[in-house]
């Protein structure tokens, strides 16, 4: 199981220094560095051994590219409903005809003595935050998240959602595609705690995160009440004993009839996170309802990809028309991608260099399209799919290409050029970079083709100085996309 976390987690990691004492329950003390969106943020620290005066060390954090399945909360609900954990009742509908006969057998239910009568709460499945703030597109919407009166009313509210395009501060403008709704039965909320279960280097192993204050945002919780959060490191070997999970139930705020429901449900997150490889689990909230019982309302679950292998059942689910396609068709690839929104199309070995280049187009005034790190094992093919899927990006105006051969050797990185040349006619400006094992194979290799008119379309600068090829880049960009905006079409050409 990898030792990462990720989602809202990580922003809850990155807003807040780890700082044990000797008890079992430990404060989580707030700092907010800065952060990209992209990294993936892991706990890394010296072994959790009392430093001087007894004192526990800190832990600090690096960041980990990776990529995490992310499920719908329907999808999350239903797993958790194996592992016996409580939730609201709740349906999942395609169509609005569909969510409307859902609640109408919520109703008939309720009215057949089996619990309190019930409004309903529709919501737009989205793999996305901010929902209920959200807008739909098509017909200006407002909400992805409902309450609802009556049957009629949630067919009413899933036809405004389903088919449109949900935009929220965390999709962009492009916004993500509603084709499912969630429906569930509304109920009224005493209290609402935050419970979260994520992968600590430090320890090697899970830590569980806790909160009596939940249902906002635990990242403002953590910067304005770090005495309200707390932390028990789990033995992986040993799992959670049932002091311990008292304790930290009764942390949160749980007593008498309340704090044995809470056990069983934190229980059951925890055999759902080592059952089903979990790189993390995030509740909030965990609530409390007048009628005294404990229920997981919104639970976000992401699950370790080097487990897909074991957890068919589970990667099965991923939605991938909720993902970017870019990076759909690099994953299928075997490439290192993530999109980005700027107008430079990057292709680089080595994260490290991927990174630093990115920050030198930046410094130049310009933007990156993607992060790409072809690695040091990419083939011919390969490159020729990182080429197709910048091609195909209408984001990006023109490729910066910076190879620094060691393993990876520039003349595979040439050829790939030239045969995407030929095989899927691509014509975005290059600006390409080559260093290192055979830099002078791959200048050959370009020199053949330059005449020949089967790669008329291959449109390429070479720069063997990085700054020069990250300034160079910025400023065919900003030609391309001035003649662009003046309907015109240019060819890029070294004199």
């Amino acid at each position: 199981m990898a030792l990462a976390a990720s989602g809202v987690g990580r922003q809850l990691l990155a807003a807040a220094r780890l700082s044990c004492s000797s008890s079992s329950a430990c404060t989580l003390l707030s700092s907010q560095p800065s952060l990209s969106p992209s990294p993936v943020l892991c706990a890394v620290s010296p072994a959790r051994q009392p430093g001087a005066g007894g004192q526990s060390k800190s832990l600090s954090f690096q960041r980990d590219q990776r990529r995490f399945l992310n499920l719908h909360e329907y999808q999350s609900m239903k797993i958790m409903k194996e592992f016996h954990i409580t939730t609201p009742k709740f349906a999942v509908a395609s169509t609005a005809k569909e969510a409307e006969q859902e609640a109408a057998t919520f109703l008939s239910e309720t009215q057949s003595g089996d619990g309190e009568p019930v409004d309903f709460v529709v919501k737009a499945q989205v793999l996305a935050g901010g929902r209920g703030l959200g807008f739909f597109r098509e017909n200006g919407y407002q909400g992805g998240v409902q309450v609802c009166e009556s049957p009629r009313e949630v067919g009413i509210v899933a036809d405004k959602m389903l088919g449109k395009t949900l935009v929220t501060k965390q999709t962009g403008k492009e916004g993500k595609t509603c084709n499912k709704v969630l429906v569930t039965e509304r109920f009224f909320i005493r209290k609402e705690k935050y419970v979260a279960i994520l992968m600590d280097r430090s320890a090697g192993g899970p830590i569980l995160i806790g909160s009596a204050r939940g249902g906002t945002s635990i990242e403002d919780i953590a910067h304005n009440y770090p005495e309200s959060i707390h932390k028990m490191p789990i033995d992986i070997n040993q799992g959670i004993s049932e002091p311990r999970l008292r304790e930290f139930a009764e942390l949160l705020g749980f007593s008498g009839d309340r704090l044995e429901a809470a056990c069983q449900c934190i229980r059951g997150l925890y055999e759902l996170f080592t059952s089903k490889d979990c790189t993390q689990i995030e509740v909030n909230p965990l609530v409390e309802t007048h009628d005294g019982r404990v229920l997981v309302c919104d639970a976000k679950l992401n699950f370790d990809d080097n487990a897909a292998f074991r957890q068919k059942d589970v990667f099965a689910q991923r939605d991938y028309s909720q993902e970017d396609p870019r990076e759909v068709a690099a994953d299928a690839a075997d490439l290192n991608y993530i999109g980005l929104d700027g107008s430079i199309g990057c292709m680089v070995n080595g994260a490290g260099l991927a990174m630093a280049t990115m920050d030198i187009i930046h410094l130049h005034g310009g933007s990156p399209a993607n992060f790409l790190d072809v690695g040091g094992g990419a083939d011919q093919l390969q490159i020729i799919e990182a080429l197709k899927i910048i091609q195909q990006d209408k984001r990006a105006n023109c490729v910066l290409v910076n190879i620094f051969g060691g393993i990876m050797r520039c003349d595979v990185i040439a050829k790939g050029l030239v045969a995407a040349a030929r095989e899927v006619g691509f014509d975005k400006p290059v600006v390409l970079r080559l260093e290192g094992t055979n830099k002078e194979a791959a200048k050959e290799v370009l020199r053949e083709v330059r005449t020949d008119p089967a790669y008329a379309s291959l449109q390429l600068l070479q720069e063997d100085d990085f700054d020069k090829a990250a300034q160079l880049a910025v400023k065919v960009a900003s030609v391309v996309d001035a003649a662009a905006k003046a309907n015109l079409k240019v060819h890029i050409s070294a004199p």
